[in-house]
């Protein structure tokens, strides 16, 4: 089966329906292994086992070959064969009982508007007034009149998704709250039934909302870029929609109006506010020829801005798509746990059934031992456990996301925590990429200054890298003319200057020109030793002055070491093609092991190499030349997304902002979901053990089962949404 990944939107006005692959160019038919895809929003859906009935009952669609809802993201992802209409999906959505959201920026209804919480709050009532009637001098008759009603009133919604579940052949918890409830009735324990109903449906209710904000908070991301611009076409400035905008336009953004479009600033100035989208918690200052990202906002100035992308193409688009897609993918915590329920719940429902009959077939009271097997019966639904790892995983990547950091999916949430080892590319990732001056030493006695200030005059004119270094050292000197100027290609250049004719280059011009430096070996030798590249200052006599270049770290290279040793990341590498001078320079200088002279090949290999010793490593490049170390590595990281879309597409993990501080944040949150899915999932196997181990002594009463059960499953998610409040830098 082959798979065409493109783009998602956003949010969806009902279902995105991808095209099938194009027909073969020999005008053969094409392949009926094609896949379509169809996306969904679902609503409604207020705990994990509903998720899986939507589910369940797509997945039987004919030409359905799988589908997946992640309850979390309140998302279905379906892939089916082509030509099957996607309004087929949708139906089977709602006949399952639950919504499908069209709306494309969807507002979230108040809490307690929802249908569910309506009914919850009537059936609560209604059990106050039957507690009432039960303390009162009134017959029995009219208070059990008033729990059926509550019963009615709060169980219908339980009792219509148990429905659709049981023709989807699901036993989740509806049906199995809707047996318990049934059950209790049929003893005479309408009380305990009606307080069964009324617990559980508040407990769903807490729990839609908490999930909700997760939801709302990815969601939130969408609606930063503003739906109409202003644009200024031929000196005439016009509103128009978002969309219209194209490529060189030049966009008016006025004083506290958001970024619609990403582009670079052409007139004006301002101090815009880039949280949401570099996760910069200081608004940066923008001049002219600054880049700006769509969804930032703006300060007390104005800003003419000149469209680099169309809307749909921006920075902002990109998060939210690579976001909306990282939530329909699964971490292997979360794959285990699903395993574990398909066992656990049969497992206790068939413990549950053996309580229920043979302890009244070997003389034990009916009645004792079927209300103990309803409370089991309770306690088999997994909810707590099921939402424990997708509610994490999702604020986790929400998070994240919040900060300039998008991770791809669970399993590369997962991934990146659990690394040990890092690996760095060195060019452009811990250098700047480019050359500057590290080393000047004279000696001819004059001073460095006036060194600089030959050597400036004579590159002025030359367009070589190391030249460019040069003249950038010697900025703010007052250089003097130069007569006679000649490049030498691959060499260096010459000429006069003050009345003196002086060359400046690489020693090898010097050697060619018969001109000794054996007065300036010793000093060549040491910029040699440390990894810098020779430019030498002198005339036909010899040498002046030697200046040694190298690639410069980048400023926030120590810091960035300093933070992912205190993440816990235990050992950091660096691999590079460059020679074993200028590496070693660069590795002793942030004091992490190196290895150089390396082929992308041998990349890989040492990436593997590494793994096999030392456990899962992630690997940091510029998601390009690195492809095929990045593709070994336990979890990849790719720095400065918002300039393309290929590091979005090759790592794990893109850094938004090019700026190796968000290392260190993705690993703490990371980490910090990980430990978060730990706790949950045993919280829930631990609460789960206890009461099924209680239950059948007569222990737990129908109301303590729905509480363990709905507390704990609040509790998970309740514990997954703290995420949401990490930074990544504590």
């Amino acid at each position: 089966m082959s798979l065409r990944k493109k783009p998602l939107p956003v949010l969806q006005p009902g279902a995105h329906h991808e095209e099938p692959p194009p027909a073969p160019e020999d005008g053969g038919e094409p392949s009926t292994e094609s896949t379509e895809r169809t996306v969904l929003r679902v609503g409604g859906m207020d705990c994990a086992s509903c998720a899986a009935t939507v589910e369940r009952r797509v997945g039987r669609l004919p030409g359905v070959r799988r589908a997946v809802v992640n309850f979390a993201a309140g998302r279905l992802d379906a892939e089916h064969a082509p030509g099957l209409d996607p309004a087929q999906i949708e139906q089977a959505v709602e006949s399952a009982g639950y919504g499908v959201i069209r709306a494309q920026r969807a507002e979230t209804a108040s809490l307690w508007r929802t249908p569910r919480v309506l009914s919850m709050l009537g059936a609560a009532l209604l059990l106050l007034a039957a507690f009432g009637l039960d303390l009162s001098d009134l017959a029995w008759p009219p208070a059990v009149a008033v729990y059926l009603t509550a019963v009615l009133v709060g169980g219908v919604p339980i009792f219509r998704a148990a429905l659709s579940a049981l023709r989807s052949r699901h036993l989740d918890m509806n049906v199995l709250m809707s047996v318990a409830v049934v059950g209790a009735a049929g003893i005479g324990a309408w009380g305990e039934a009606a307080l069964v109903v009324v617990l559980f449906a508040a407990g769903n209710a807490l729990q839609s909302y908490a999930v909700d904000r997760t939801r709302g908070a990815v969601r939130a991301l969408v609606q930063l870029a503003p739906e109409e611009v202003t644009v200024s076409r031929e000196g005439v400035e016009r509103a128009v929609a978002a969309g219209e905008v194209r490529v060189g336009d030049r966009v008016v953004v006025r004083p506290g109006e958001r970024l619609a479009v990403d582009g670079e600033v052409e007139e004006g100035e301002s101090a815009v506010d880039e949280a949401p989208i570099t996760g910069e918690s200081v608004p940066v200052e923008k001049v002219p020829g600054d880049p700006v990202f769509s969804g930032s906002l703006n300060g007390s100035g104005g800003l003419v801005v000149r469209a680099a992308r169309e809307a749909e193409d921006s920075t902002l688009q990109k998060i939210s798509r690579s976001v909306d897609e990282a939530q329909a993918s699964k971490a292997p915590a979360e794959q285990f746990v699903d395993r574990f329920s398909r066992v656990y719940t049969p497992l206790v429902v068939g413990l549950a059934a053996v309580l229920a009959v043979v302890p009244p077939i070997l003389g034990g009271d009916f009645g004792t031992w079927f209300y103990r097997a309803l409370a089991l019966l309770i306690i088999a639904c997994p909810c707590s456990l099921v939402i424990s790892t997708p509610v994490t995983m999702v604020s986790g990547i929400g998070a994240a996301s919040r900060r300039g950091v998008l991770v791809k999916g669970g399993a590369a949430l997962e991934a990146s925590g659990g690394i040990r080892t890092l690996v760095f590319d060195k060019t452009g990732t811990l250098t700047e990429g480019r050359p500057v001056l590290v080393r000047t030493a004279v000696l001819d006695g004059i001073s460095e200054e006036e060194a600089l200030r030959l050597a400036g005059a004579l590159e002025r004119f030359s367009e070589h890298p190391l030249a460019h270094a040069m003249l950038t050292a010697a900025g703010g000197l007052d250089l003097p003319p130069v007569e006679g100027f000649r490049a030498i290609a691959g060499r260096g250049a010459e000429g006069v200057v003050l009345g003196r004719r002086y060359l400046v280059g690489s020693p090898r011009l010097f050697a060619e020109r018969g001109i000794s430096l054996e007065g300036a070996g010793t000093v060549l030798a040491e910029v040699e030793r440390a990894g810098e590249t020779p430019v030498v200052l002198g005339d036909e006599r010899g040498a002046v002055a030697v200046f040694g270049l190298a690639d410069s770290l980048r400023p926030d290279a120590a810091s960035a070491v300093r933070a992912l040793r205190e993440a816990g990341v235990e050992r950091l590498v660096m691999l590079t093609g460059d020679a074993e001078a200028p590496a070693r320079r660069v590795a002793a200088e942030l004091g992490i092991e190196h290895r150089a002279g390396l082929l992308p090949e041998e990349k890989t290999a040492a990436v593997r190499e590494l793994a096999a010793e030392h456990g899962p490593v992630g690997m940091v490049g510029d998601g390009i030349n690195d492809a095929p170390a990045l593709a070994a590595a336990s979890a990849s990281f790719a720095m400065g997304a918002a300039g393309t879309g290929v590091a979005l597409e090759t790592a794990d993990v893109a850094l938004v902002k090019d700026d190796l501080a968000g290392l260190a944040r993705a690993v703490r949150l990371s980490r910090s979901a990980g430990r978060v899915v730990r706790q949950n999932i045993l919280a829930s196997i631990l609460v789960k053990g206890v009461f099924v181990l209680l239950a059948p002594l007569g222990l737990v009463t129908l109301p303590l089962a729905v509480l363990a059960d709905m507390g704990t499953s609040i509790g998970v998610t309740l514990n997954g949404l703290r995420l949401f409040g990490r930074s990544g830098d504590e």
